[in-house]
């Protein structure tokens, strides 16, 4: 498996990361060198997922320091480069409100994450029966999140306890981080899938080839509306249709408890050619699954369930010092 220096890390100069782009035909490094470069990762997609791009602003701020660029500059151009995913901002926070080696923050915040994932990996494996099918999307592998995983983690440890027998993996398009990505990553750690389109979802539901959904989130509301790639949604409610379980598996750097529901999670709306250069599209990169089709909110500090807008407000929430947890 990748280790998390592969995906992205920080040198004297420069961020490098793995170009996701290039994926899975592809290993190919890509050098950052000034944050107005790591902006230009994130924005056009070489870096995504939301604990990732956190991560990689997060080494773009130290990058900025070392550099002697305008810290202000590098903020506002980091931040802006993709709207939804509110690891972006929080990362931010915690490196402009830190104290001390900048280089030595970012990399804690990058290994606070792994941990982070691995920690809630085995509180969501707790949710399996053995031989249970899953079904995910997108991807919220390691490449997501700068090493282990959110979605996909859990699906990791669920294998490695003995519990997964298969998983279904939506295609996810247009950019297909499901069939680029999250396949190549389940191959890479030996576990059965396949491939499906998106749209042969409800096929598999109705056919009995499902038995619980498992996503990652770019934002949670304070009332447990979640933010994800765009399809979640339609997943959610043909999850609640066949009485299937549907849960979300994320850091609580993804929790969001300043945006009260899903109503205010600003949607990014991404360019209409990667849908079709023939005729006009549009093109939403993120859709909103409300609360009250989620199952459980899984995170580091173990499994929440609804009413979320209680269970989220006495969570833990990790703070600007990198690790720290308050109530």
């Amino acid at each position: 498996m990748l280790q998390p220096e592969r995906i992205i890390r920080l040198e004297d100069d420069r961020v490098v990361m793995l170009d996701q782009r290039r994926l899975p035909d592809e290993e190919v490094e890509l050098h950052c060198t000034s944050a107005a470069d790591v902006a230009e990762a994130i924005r056009s997609l070489a870096v995504r997922g939301a604990p990732a791009i956190g991560i990689a602003a997060a080494y773009g701020y130290a990058l900025a320091v070392a550099r002697g660029e305008d810290l202000d500059e590098a903020v506002a151009t980091l931040a802006a480069a993709r709207p939804t995913a509110v690891n972006l901002s929080w990362a931010l926070e915690q490196m402009s409100g830190g104290h001390g080696d900048a280089a030595r923050q970012a990399r804690r915040l990058h290994r606070d994450e792994v941990d982070r994932c691995r920690t809630m990996a085995q509180h969501a494996a707790a949710l399996f029966a053995a031989g249970t099918r899953a079904l995910t999307h997108c991807n919220a592998g390691g490449l997501a999140t700068g090493g282990y995983g959110t979605a996909v983690g859990a699906l990791r440890a669920a294998w490695e306890q003995g519990l997964l027998s298969h998983v279904l993996v939506g295609e996810t398009r247009p950019l297909l981080q499901g069939s680029r990505l999250t396949a190549w990553e389940l191959e890479a750690a030996g576990i059965p899938h396949e491939v499906i389109a998106d749209s042969a979802a409800g096929h598999m539901f109705a056919t009995g080839e499902v038995d619980c959904v498992l996503t990652g989130a770019d934002r949670i509301a304070a009332n447990g509306d979640t933010a994800n790639k765009i399809g979640t949604y339609t997943l959610a409610v043909l999850a609640l249709h066949h009485s299937i379980p549907f849960y979300v598996v994320a850091p609580t750097s993804t929790v969001d408890l300043e945006t009260p529901t899903g109503a205010e999670i600003p949607i990014e709306e991404r360019a209409g050619e990667e849908v079709t250069e023939r005729f006009a599209a549009r093109n939403p990169a993120f859709d909103v699954t409300p609360a009250s089709l989620i199952s459980a909110i899984v995170t580091e500090a173990g499994v929440l369930r609804p009413p979320f807008g209680e269970s989220l407000a006495g969570h833990g929430l990790v703070t600007a010092d990198a690790g720290e947890v308050r109530p």
